[in-house]
């Protein structure tokens, strides 16, 4: 008696459902991937931004003379203004003022935003009230007895590749720090 032994593979609607499978797969890790980059940019983007408004925050606390004067006229967009304008007067080269002190201040925290953050915006306000509708917001509503708080933020952009907008129709601030210790 001879057997007869047929081979057997698979077969084709097997093939292409584990085709499809991976395919599947393949997608999920490439959407995972491109997430995960699109997260980190933004936690560098935060990272960044606390670390000029404390840096700023301790200058403003060495030059408390200025923060009425000086810092709390900060209103900078470097979407408007790409190349902030350089003080007058120098405090790298001679001896200084406070005003002076505060000018070079202002003008490295607007360099700063320009360079770090895409089309950056700070702004140095007394604001009472941060907050609207779950998310930090520009506008400032505060008087004499209101905190100082700095706040920086950048045009993000939604997962669909658009602006991110805010309930005022701009971007809302990313990171919003109220000093403590300031003089009303």
């Amino acid at each position: 008696m001879a057997f007869q032994r047929r081979a057997r593979g698979f077969a084709l609607i097997e093939v292409l459902v584990a085709v499809v499978v991976l395919a599947i797969g393949v997608l999920g890790a490439g959407a995972m991937q491109l997430v995960a980059m699109r997260v980190r940019h933004e936690s560098q983007l935060m990272s960044n931004a606390a670390q000029m408004a404390t840096a700023m925050a301790d200058r403003m606390r060495a030059n408390p003379g200025q923060i009425g004067a000086a810092y709390l006229s900060l209103d900078y967009d470097a979407h408007a203004e790409p190349s902030p304008a350089a003080p007058a007067r120098q405090c790298w080269a001679a001896a200084c003022d406070s005003a002076a002190l505060a000018d070079a201040d202002i003008y490295d925290l607007k360099r700063q935003v320009a360079t770090q953050l895409p089309a950056g915006r700070v702004r140095i306000c007394r604001d009472a009230g941060m907050w609207a509708t779950g998310q930090l917001r520009w506008s400032c509503a505060g008087g004499a007895g209101a905190p100082v708080v700095i706040k920086i933020g950048w045009r993000g952009k939604n997962p669909d590749g658009t602006v991110a907008t805010d309930a005022e129709g701009g971007y809302a601030p990313g990171v919003a720090l109220a000093m403590a210790g300031v003089l009303p």
